[in-house]
Protein backbone atom coordinates (compact mmCIF):
# COMPACT_ATOMS: atom_id res chain seq x y z
CA UNK A 1 0.00 0.00 0.00
CA UNK A 2 2.87 2.03 0.86
CA UNK A 3 4.30 2.04 -2.68
CA UNK A 4 0.80 2.41 -4.18
CA UNK A 5 0.82 6.11 -2.05
CA UNK A 6 5.04 6.83 -3.54
CA UNK A 7 3.93 6.42 -6.70
CA UNK A 8 1.02 8.86 -6.65
CA UNK A 9 3.10 10.97 -5.18
CA UNK A 10 5.88 10.66 -8.43
CA UNK A 11 3.28 11.06 -11.16
CA UNK A 12 1.92 14.35 -8.93
CA UNK A 13 5.39 16.33 -9.16
CA UNK A 14 6.04 14.67 -12.46
CA UNK A 15 3.09 16.35 -13.81
CA UNK A 16 3.04 19.88 -11.88
CA UNK A 17 6.93 20.01 -13.06
CA UNK A 18 6.06 21.59 -16.63
CA UNK A 19 3.64 24.07 -15.08
CA UNK A 20 6.35 25.54 -12.86
CA UNK A 21 8.80 25.72 -15.96
CA UNK A 22 5.95 27.86 -17.71
CA UNK A 23 5.85 30.15 -14.55
CA UNK A 24 9.56 30.59 -14.65
CA UNK A 25 10.07 31.31 -18.20
CA UNK A 26 7.01 34.10 -18.26
CA UNK A 27 7.94 37.86 -19.28
CA UNK A 28 8.76 39.68 -16.19
CA UNK A 29 6.94 42.81 -17.49
CA UNK A 30 3.06 42.44 -17.85
CA UNK A 31 3.45 44.37 -21.54
CA UNK A 32 6.61 43.08 -22.46
CA UNK A 33 6.95 42.37 -25.93
CA UNK A 34 8.80 38.98 -27.00
CA UNK A 35 11.60 38.76 -25.27
CA UNK A 36 10.87 39.49 -22.13
CA UNK A 37 12.32 43.58 -22.16
CA UNK A 38 10.38 46.40 -22.21
CA UNK A 39 10.57 48.96 -25.26
CA UNK A 40 12.73 52.33 -25.13
CA UNK A 41 10.34 54.89 -24.87
CA UNK A 42 10.18 57.19 -28.33
CA UNK A 43 11.81 60.28 -27.43
CA UNK A 44 10.27 63.11 -26.59
CA UNK A 45 9.52 66.33 -28.85
CA UNK A 46 7.06 69.47 -29.04
CA UNK A 47 5.73 69.01 -32.36
CA UNK A 48 2.86 67.51 -32.99
CA UNK A 49 2.48 64.07 -34.27
CA UNK A 50 1.49 64.75 -37.44
CA UNK A 51 3.82 67.59 -38.21
CA UNK A 52 6.84 64.82 -36.68
CA UNK A 53 5.88 62.65 -38.88
CA UNK A 54 6.64 65.43 -42.05
CA UNK A 55 9.72 66.16 -40.49
CA UNK A 56 10.65 62.60 -40.61
CA UNK A 57 9.37 62.26 -43.79
CA UNK A 58 11.11 65.36 -45.44
CA UNK A 59 14.30 64.33 -47.04
CA UNK A 60 17.21 66.23 -46.62
CA UNK A 61 18.26 69.29 -48.97
CA UNK A 62 20.74 68.75 -51.20
CA UNK A 63 23.21 71.46 -52.90
CA UNK A 64 21.12 71.21 -55.88
CA UNK A 65 17.77 72.69 -53.97
CA UNK A 66 20.03 75.88 -53.06
CA UNK A 67 20.74 76.21 -56.85
CA UNK A 68 16.81 75.94 -57.73
CA UNK A 69 16.10 78.12 -54.96
CA UNK A 70 18.72 80.91 -56.02
CA UNK A 71 17.60 80.70 -59.14
CA UNK A 72 14.25 81.50 -58.32
CA UNK A 73 15.11 84.22 -56.55
CA UNK A 74 16.91 85.48 -59.25
CA UNK A 75 14.19 85.47 -61.69
CA UNK A 76 11.49 86.85 -59.22
CA UNK A 77 13.89 90.31 -59.29
CA UNK A 78 14.09 89.92 -63.00
CA UNK A 79 10.64 89.76 -63.48
CA UNK A 80 10.03 92.45 -61.06
CA UNK A 81 12.92 94.58 -63.31
CA UNK A 82 11.22 93.79 -65.99
CA UNK A 83 7.40 94.68 -64.48
CA UNK A 84 9.01 98.20 -63.37
CA UNK A 85 10.78 99.07 -66.74
CA UNK A 86 7.79 99.07 -68.80
CA UNK A 87 5.61 100.18 -66.43
CA UNK A 88 8.02 103.38 -66.77
CA UNK A 89 7.76 103.57 -70.57
CA UNK A 90 3.99 103.41 -70.23
CA UNK A 91 4.08 106.36 -67.71
CA UNK A 92 6.71 108.40 -69.95
CA UNK A 93 3.60 107.60 -73.09
CA UNK A 94 0.72 108.09 -71.16
CA UNK A 95 -0.82 111.53 -71.48
CA UNK A 96 -3.66 110.84 -69.67
CA UNK A 97 -4.03 111.87 -66.17
CA UNK A 98 -5.80 109.54 -64.40
CA UNK A 99 -4.39 106.86 -66.30
CA UNK A 100 -0.94 107.90 -65.74
CA UNK A 101 -1.85 108.17 -61.95
CA UNK A 102 -2.69 104.29 -62.45
CA UNK A 103 0.62 103.23 -63.08
CA UNK A 104 2.38 105.63 -61.00
CA UNK A 105 0.45 103.91 -58.22
CA UNK A 106 1.43 100.70 -59.41
CA UNK A 107 5.27 101.39 -59.29
CA UNK A 108 4.76 102.64 -55.79
CA UNK A 109 3.70 99.71 -54.81
CA UNK A 110 6.58 97.99 -56.32
CA UNK A 111 8.78 100.13 -54.56
CA UNK A 112 7.35 99.95 -51.28
CA UNK A 113 7.86 96.32 -51.02
CA UNK A 114 11.37 95.58 -49.07
CA UNK A 115 11.54 91.58 -49.46
CA UNK A 116 11.52 91.83 -45.37
CA UNK A 117 8.96 91.45 -43.02
CA UNK A 118 10.77 92.68 -40.30
CA UNK A 119 11.62 95.73 -42.60
CA UNK A 120 7.96 96.04 -43.74
CA UNK A 121 6.90 95.79 -39.90
CA UNK A 122 9.48 98.68 -39.27
CA UNK A 123 8.15 101.10 -42.26
CA UNK A 124 4.58 100.98 -40.84
CA UNK A 125 5.77 102.12 -37.41
CA UNK A 126 7.49 104.77 -39.13
CA UNK A 127 4.75 106.06 -41.44
CA UNK A 128 2.37 105.88 -38.32
CA UNK A 129 4.76 108.30 -36.12
CA UNK A 130 5.25 110.35 -39.03
CA UNK A 131 1.75 110.70 -39.70
CA UNK A 132 1.63 111.55 -35.66
CA UNK A 133 4.72 114.08 -35.71
CA UNK A 134 6.80 112.17 -33.84
CA UNK A 135 9.32 112.39 -36.27
CA UNK A 136 12.27 110.95 -33.85
CA UNK A 137 10.56 108.10 -33.15
CA UNK A 138 9.86 107.89 -37.57
CA UNK A 139 13.88 108.26 -37.46
CA UNK A 140 14.69 105.55 -34.90
CA UNK A 141 12.20 103.17 -37.33
CA UNK A 142 13.85 104.21 -40.74
CA UNK A 143 17.37 103.76 -39.00
CA UNK A 144 16.87 100.43 -38.13
CA UNK A 145 15.09 99.52 -41.77
CA UNK A 146 18.17 100.85 -43.49
CA UNK A 147 20.90 99.27 -41.52
CA UNK A 148 18.50 95.69 -42.12
CA UNK A 149 18.42 96.76 -45.96
CA UNK A 150 20.74 99.52 -46.43
CA UNK A 151 19.75 99.17 -50.45
CA UNK A 152 15.95 99.52 -50.04
CA UNK A 153 15.46 102.75 -51.69
CA UNK A 154 12.42 103.60 -50.08
CA UNK A 155 13.51 103.47 -46.59
CA UNK A 156 16.22 106.41 -47.58
CA UNK A 157 13.54 108.25 -49.08
CA UNK A 158 11.30 108.33 -46.28
CA UNK A 159 13.84 109.37 -44.04
CA UNK A 160 14.33 112.46 -45.95
CA UNK A 161 10.98 113.00 -46.23
CA UNK A 162 10.94 113.27 -42.54
CA UNK A 163 14.04 115.57 -42.22
CA UNK A 164 12.61 117.49 -45.03
CA UNK A 165 9.60 117.79 -42.40
CA UNK A 166 12.11 119.16 -39.83
CA UNK A 167 13.75 121.34 -42.20
CA UNK A 168 16.95 119.31 -42.14
CA UNK A 169 17.83 120.37 -45.56
CA UNK A 170 20.60 118.66 -45.49
CA UNK A 171 19.91 115.54 -44.12
CA UNK A 172 17.37 115.38 -46.44
CA UNK A 173 19.46 116.15 -49.51
CA UNK A 174 22.07 113.70 -48.48
CA UNK A 175 18.84 110.72 -48.32
CA UNK A 176 17.36 112.02 -51.46
CA UNK A 177 20.75 111.35 -53.05
CA UNK A 178 21.41 108.11 -51.57
CA UNK A 179 17.82 106.92 -53.47
CA UNK A 180 18.45 108.11 -56.48
CA UNK A 181 21.37 106.23 -56.61
CA UNK A 182 19.66 103.24 -56.15
CA UNK A 183 16.71 103.75 -58.82
CA UNK A 184 17.21 107.07 -60.45
CA UNK A 185 13.83 107.21 -61.93
CA UNK A 186 12.41 108.19 -58.50
CA UNK A 187 10.01 110.91 -59.40
CA UNK A 188 9.42 111.31 -55.79
CA UNK A 189 12.57 112.01 -55.15
CA UNK A 190 13.46 114.54 -57.57
CA UNK A 191 10.59 116.69 -57.09
CA UNK A 192 11.55 116.67 -53.76
CA UNK A 193 15.13 117.58 -54.26
CA UNK A 194 13.73 120.35 -56.63
CA UNK A 195 11.95 121.58 -53.96
CA UNK A 196 14.92 121.62 -51.26
CA UNK A 197 16.82 123.38 -53.84
CA UNK A 198 14.50 126.35 -55.10
CA UNK A 199 13.94 127.28 -50.99
CA UNK A 200 17.64 127.52 -50.77
CA UNK A 201 18.09 129.41 -53.37
CA UNK A 202 19.67 126.75 -56.26
CA UNK A 203 16.67 127.81 -58.88
CA UNK A 204 18.67 126.82 -61.50
CA UNK A 205 19.74 123.63 -60.23
CA UNK A 206 15.95 123.45 -58.83
CA UNK A 207 15.03 123.91 -62.52
CA UNK A 208 16.89 121.20 -63.71
CA UNK A 209 15.82 118.71 -61.22
CA UNK A 210 11.96 119.50 -61.85
CA UNK A 211 12.56 118.49 -65.55
CA UNK A 212 14.18 115.11 -64.63
CA UNK A 213 11.22 114.16 -62.82
CA UNK A 214 9.07 115.29 -65.59
CA UNK A 215 11.47 113.54 -68.34
CA UNK A 216 10.13 110.18 -65.89
CA UNK A 217 6.38 111.23 -65.26
CA UNK A 218 5.46 113.95 -67.71
CA UNK A 219 2.00 114.35 -66.10
CA UNK A 220 2.51 115.74 -62.81
CA UNK A 221 0.60 118.90 -63.05
CA UNK A 222 1.94 120.61 -59.96
CA UNK A 223 5.42 119.49 -61.26
CA UNK A 224 4.82 120.81 -64.60
CA UNK A 225 3.23 124.39 -62.50
CA UNK A 226 6.15 124.77 -60.78
CA UNK A 227 8.64 123.74 -63.55
CA UNK A 228 6.72 126.34 -65.69
CA UNK A 229 6.59 129.22 -62.25
CA UNK A 230 10.64 129.20 -61.93
CA UNK A 231 11.54 128.83 -65.61
CA UNK A 232 9.36 132.50 -66.05
CA UNK A 233 11.06 133.57 -62.75
CA UNK A 234 14.79 132.68 -64.21
CA UNK A 235 13.64 134.43 -66.93
CA UNK A 236 12.32 137.84 -65.48
CA UNK A 237 16.07 138.02 -63.40
CA UNK A 238 17.77 137.77 -66.20
CA UNK A 239 16.46 140.74 -68.83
Amino acid sequence: MRNVFVCLALCALLLSAPALAQEDDAAPYPDAPLGGLPLPEAPQTDMPADEAAKASAKPAESPSDDASRNAETSLTEQTVAERLDSLFVRLRRERDDAKALAIAAQIKTIWSRSGSATVDLLMQWATKAMVEKRYASALDFLNEAIALAPDYAEAWNRRATVYFLQKDYQNAMYDINRTLELEPRRFDALTSMATILRRTGLKQRALEAYQKALDVYPMMREVQKNYSDLADELTDTRT
